[in-house]
Parts: C-alpha cells; sequence; structure tokens
C-alpha cells in the first residue's frame, strides 16, 4: 500500500512539476507573444487606463485626456486640433498613432524605460509609468502665421531655426481635427471614411510626407553645385550659355520666362530665374556631381527623421544629358518636401552648414524632469562657406531687385528665390507655387528663421499663380513672426 502511495505522490509532484514549468514557460519565454496578439483585450483596456501624456507648444498643452467611464477610460483630446495635427499627429483607439503621437508613444503612454524608477523595473513588475511629456520646437506665433497665410488652401509651409535645426512651424492644409478619431464607434469611424474620402486629403501631411517638383527653388542646390565644383568661378561673370538652349542629345528648346539669359551670369540667372543658364550649369557639373552635392542638402535620404519619418526628396542617380538638364532647374524626376527645401535655404543662411532638423526639444516625466533631450547637431556641410556666402548675396538680390520682392520686410536682411513648378501630363497641371528664404533682424549675427512655403492652389488660374505672387507674402508673415517671438 505505501509504495503505491509513494508512486502516486511521485506522480503528483511530474505534474506539478510540469505546471510550474508550462507556467514559466508562458509567464516568461511567451509572454510578449501573448502581450502583442490581437485577441488579448487586457492589453488594450491597460493601455487607456490612465491619462495620456502631453505634447507641449511654448509650455502649454496642446493636447489631453479624458476620463470617458468607459471600458477603454481615458480617450485623447486636442486643443486647436487642425492647426497643430501637422506636429501632433492622432492617438486614437480605433485607429493607432501617428507622428508625434507614434514616434514619442513610449513617453507618452509611461511605457518607456527611461521613466522608470530604477533599470528593468517596468519588465519586471510588467507596470508602466504615468505618461511623460513630449516639448516641441514649434513657435505658436510662427505656427499660427502659417496656418493663417495658407488659408485653407492646398499647401504646406515649414520654417527651421538655420543655426540649431529646430522646426519651428510644420503646417498642412486643409487640415483636420484629429479629436474625431480618438475614441470608438461609429462616429470615429464615419469621420475615419469621410477624411480618407474627401479629395482635399486633409489627414496627408504635405509639410513632410508629400513631395512636389521644386521648380525654380531648386536652383540654388543647383548654383551651390556649380561653384563648389568650380564650374563657375565669378558668379558675375558671364557664362557661355547659348539662347535658345536645346537640351543636349534632342531637339527639344528649353525656354525661359524672363529675358535677358543669353549668357547671363549665375547671380543674374538667380536673380531673374534662367532656366537655360541653370540647366546648362547642370549638365556641366555632370551627374555624379550634381548627385553628390543635393546629397550633401539631404536629397535622396530614405531615413531622415524628426522624429517622425520624412518622405525622400528625390534627384535620380541614373539619367541622361537632357534629364540632367531638367533636373537642375527642378523638374522631369526631381521633387522635395517642403521641410527639404526650407533645409536648402537654412544651408545657405548658416554660412554651409545644415543642421539636422528636429521637431522635440526634450521629453520628460510627468512631474517635469528631464528624461532625454535632442539637442543640436550638423547634419551635412552642404557646401563651401564662399560658396554659401555668394548664395546669400544672390537670395537677398532676388528679393531687393528680383523676383522674390513680395517678400521683403522692412529693416531686416531677407533673402529668396521663388519657384513655379509645373506637372501634370504635358504640364497641363495648375503649376505649384514655391518660394524659400531666409530672415536675419538687424545687429544680430545669426538667421533668425529659414522657410519654405508650396502652394497647390488648384483652383487659381494659371496665369496668376507664381512662387512671388502666391508663395512669398506668406513666406514673409512667418519671418515676420519669427523675427517677433
Amino acid at each position: 500500500m505505501i509504495r503505491h502511495i509513494r508512486h502516486a505522490a511521485a506522480f503528483c509532484l511530474l505534474l506539478l512539476v510540469a505546471l510550474l514549468v508550462n507556467a514559466a514557460r508562458v509567464q516568461v519565454f511567451e509572454a510578449d507573444e501573448l502581450d502583442d496578439n490581437p485577441a488579448n483585450r487586457r492589453t488594450t483596456i491597460a493601455r487607456y487606463d490612465q491619462p495620456r501624456g502631453d505634447i507641449l507648444v511654448g509650455g502649454r498643452s496642446v493636447t489631453g485626456s479624458k476620463d470617458t467611464g468607459d471600458q477603454l477610460a481615458y480617450e485623447r483630446t486636442y486643443r486647436n486640433g487642425p492647426l497643430y495635427a501637422p506636429v501632433t499627429g492622432y492617438a486614437s483607439q480605433t485607429y493607432g498613432t501617428t507622428l508625434i503621437e507614434n514616434a514619442e508613444d513610449g513617453i507618452l503612454s509611461g511605457t518607456d524605460s527611461l521613466l522608470a524608477p530604477l533599470p528593468l523595473w517596468n519588465d519586471i513588475t510588467r507596470g508602466r509609468q504615468p505618461g511623460g511629456d513630449v516639448v516641441t520646437t514649434i513657435k505658436d506665433s510662427v505656427q499660427r502665421a502659417a496656418y493663417e497665410g495658407l488659408g485653407g488652401r492646398r499647401g504646406a509651409v515649414a520654417a527651421v531655426d538655420p543655426t540649431s535645426g529646430e522646426v519651428l512651424a510644420l503646417v498642412s492644409t486643409p487640415s483636420y481635427d484629429p479629436g474625431r478619431l480618438s475614441g470608438t464607434g461609429s462616429s470615429v469611424t464615419d469621420a475615419w471614411r469621410e477624411l480618407n474620402a474627401s479629395g482635399s486629403q486633409p489627414m496627408l501631411n504635405r509639410a513632410i510626407r508629400q513631395t512636389y517638383p521644386p521648380g525654380s527653388t531648386f536652383k540654388i542646390v543647383t548654383a551651390a553645385a556649380a561653384l563648389d565644383a568650380e564650374v563657375v568661378t565669378d558668379p558675375d561673370a558671364e557664362t557661355d550659355t547659348p539662347s535658345p538652349y536645346v537640351l543636349p542629345g534632342t531637339s527639344t528648346t528649353l525656354p525661359n520666362e524672363a529675358r535677358g539669359c543669353e549668357q547671363a551670369s549665375l547671380a543674374e540667372a538667380i536673380r531673374v530665374s534662367c532656366n537655360t543658364v541653370m540647366a546648362h550649369l547642370g549638365v556641366e557639373v555632370g551627374l555624379d556631381g550634381m548627385v553628390e552635392a543635393v546629397g550633401r542638402f539631404g536629397f535622396n535620404d530614405t531615413e531622415l527623421k524628426i522624429p517622425s519619418r520624412v518622405a525622400k526628396s528625390n534627384f535620380d542617380t541614373e539619367m541622361s544629358d537632357d534629364q540632367l538638364a531638367l533636373s537642375s532647374i527642378g523638374q522631369f524626376d526631381t521633387t522635395a518636401t517642403p521641410l527639404q527645401m526650407a533645409m536648402v535655404a537654412s544651408a545657405v543662411a548658416n554660412g554651409g552648414d545644415l543642421m539636422y532638423p528636429h521637431l522635440v526639444d526634450r521629453t520628460t516625466t510627468q512631474r517635469g524632469s528631464t528624461v532625454r533631450t535632442t539637442g543640436s547637431r550638423s547634419y551635412h556641410r552642404a557646401m563651401n562657406p564662399m560658396t554659401a556666402m555668394r548664395l546669400r548675396q544672390m537670395m537677398i538680390d532676388v528679393v531687393q531687385d528680383g523676383t522674390g520682392a513680395n517678400a521683403a520686410i522692412d529693416g531686416v536682411t531677407v533673402g529668396g528665390k521663388t519657384g513655379t513648378a509645373q506637372h501634370g501630363i504635358d504640364n497641363s497641371g495648375t503649376p505649384y507655387a514655391w518660394f524659400i528664404s531666409w530672415a536675419q533682424a538687424p545687429d544680430t549675427g545669426r538667421p533668425a528663421v529659414a522657410v519654405a512655403v508650396v502652394v497647390e492652389d488648384a483652383s487659381a488660374d494659371r496665369a496668376d499663380i507664381s512662387g512671388g505672387g502666391s508663395a512669398a507674402p506668406i513666406a514673409r508673415s512667418v519671418m515676420e513672426a519669427a523675427l517677433e517671438d
């Protein structure tokens, strides 16, 4: 009898060990997989059982959280949602997160290990801390000036501090209220369906996720390449550009909107925006030289983040000379985000040193203790300092005595470049109006802001749209706000 009891006890012990091993397997080795299982409702409930941290602009929260009393307790709220949507993105219980809400989700949701009081604390306790805050670099007055300047037209504005890389404004219009997507239920799904079906694409972040042909604003990049490669050694000397200029290897003549472009100097070609001179110089620099030059400005970079992902601005690495000529004036397959073109203006303003753009200044705990700071860092030496100095003067001439007069600000040094980019089949679409610029207050040793504006303005008459007419006044308002801040 005792022998049978021993056998039964041994069997029970074996079952107990097997049970403990299985429990350890589930709780330790398969925990992450089970947590991530879509059928695990507890993870979702836990995610929304406390308020989310806030996103701050100028020391004030532009987000919040409200207790709904439902199973998914805390729902995201937004102050001035359409104004800041291109910065914050949305945090939806139904559709997930985008932009800063996504890039800084660990801090905002309280799951980031840096918020824990001790290393591995969250892993051991399988808990989380109160949501931390994200302090942005956005300046409210600059953001508002850009938003109001666009006036609901399709377009975007990006403004950066050339010496630090801080993003001062990031606007995309038409916009939307991300609060409409925060919760669950039919109102949220209806809003999602409506926003995605809209022809104006209000949820498209045109400032960092949409690329456009940059048109003549790209001539600043081509000019930098020509000066650095010493294809041009004297910006005021005549070039050997014929008029009419026939695209290499073709019988196609490249037209000019401006007059007096035959053999015009580089400085004059920038001031009045000669297509022929800049296309010719791009070909003389050569494909390899142009690809290297554009890369220093950020083109073809697929890894750029601010911390939200930025769409790649494109300059083809393989093309014929006629395609290179068109690419060198911002046409053919050359495309850029507004942020990219703000970076171009920034590099010129900052003596050739392009700073890495960033939208988040620092992240903090709920009580305000700093968790992580972004800091300023150089992205690339975009051009030789002497080249930058020459281009600064050329851009100043554009505003003082060229196509960018509408961007002038009394008593302030302003440099700019207009652009009218053609698009559509046989260029049938309404041209995009571009303007890039920078401003420096008197008696200061540093530029205050660099700006890029693009206006799609599909409803405008073709003859009425231009970078100088449609986009430059918006840039001026943005620069004025940055100078006053």
